[in-house]
């Protein structure tokens, strides 16, 4: 019951991704290819949706869920930081058709295959966080 927030809050999240055809990778395909506006649509929506509410949230001084102030910590910008990062990401969701919110969305819609691309996702993750010492930042 306690986590109940957070499964009512997934659901909508796999609504919202299916109903925008976020989840296609018809849809995906056409924004890599430079032919559709719709995906360029939702991103662009979602980064000024999010500036404007980080920016309420500063403003008001918010709280998380359990009191505690919410710290948004300065970034280092190295541009070559972002755009390995940035290209190793775009090169994944384009071979997989997936970001990893949808993922989980296609997981629910019964396709199995993605179960893989999960995994994937987590071993390059802890492949990353087992060499990050060593690497460049």
């Amino acid at each position: 019951m306690k986590f109940i927030k957070f499964l009512l809050t997934g659901i909508l999240f796999g609504i919202v991704m299916t109903k925008s055809e976020a989840v296609s990778w018809f849809r995906i395909q056409e924004m890599f290819r430079f032919e559709s506006f719709h995906m360029y649509g939702i991103i662009g929506t979602a980064v000024i949706l999010g500036a404007i509410f980080v920016a309420l949230i500063k403003r008001a001084k918010g709280k998380t869920i359990t009191g505690e102030p919410i710290k948004f910590n300065p970034k280092n910008m190295s541009i070559p930081r972002y755009l390995i990062g940035g290209s190793i990401f775009g090169l994944g969701w384009a071979m997989t058709g997936a970001c990893p919110g949808p993922m989980f969305t296609l997981l629910g819609h019964g396709v199995w295959a993605i179960l893989l691309v999960i995994l994937s996702s987590v071993l390059g993750t802890y492949f990353y966080g087992a060499v990050r010492s060593k690497l460049p930042h």
